[in-house]
């Protein structure tokens, strides 16, 4: 349901995406924005934009998951249980510890981009 519309999206706005390798770090990168814009609302007490910015968040990582090659063994069922539980984690933001919640989730996004990201720069 949300994979496609996060895909289409940073098409959209990113016509001249370099490679793959660049998409996947905007996505991260579009994680980590928007849960610090649900954390903000969070501590707003607007539940509403909270919900759109973990919803957001959650269409991302949708994508991430139904990108996965799940030939490539154990790196992939790795990511795929963790893909999942950051969306349960993100999906729970309303029902206590949400801040805290938002956190873990950032800071798991926060170490796979840097992981990409060096991956990225030794593979060139």
């Amino acid at each position: 349901m949300y994979g496609n519309l996060a895909h289409n999206i940073y098409a959209q706005n990113n016509v001249g995406i370099e490679s793959p390798a660049k998409l996947i770090e905007m996505l991260y990168e579009g994680i980590l924005r928007f849960n610090a814009q649900a954390k903000k609302a969070l501590k707003d007490g607007d539940i509403e934009k909270r919900i759109y910015w973990t919803n957001r968040s959650i269409a991302i990582i949708t994508e991430l998951i139904t990108t996965l090659d799940m030939s490539q063994g154990d790196v992939s069922e790795y990511l795929s249980g963790l893909y999942n539980y950051e969306i349960q984690l993100l999906s729970s933001v309303g029902f206590g510890n949400g801040e805290e919640k938002l956190t873990e989730a950032s800071n798991v996004f926060r170490t796979l981009l840097e992981a990409w990201r060096e991956a990225n720069d030794v593979a060139k």
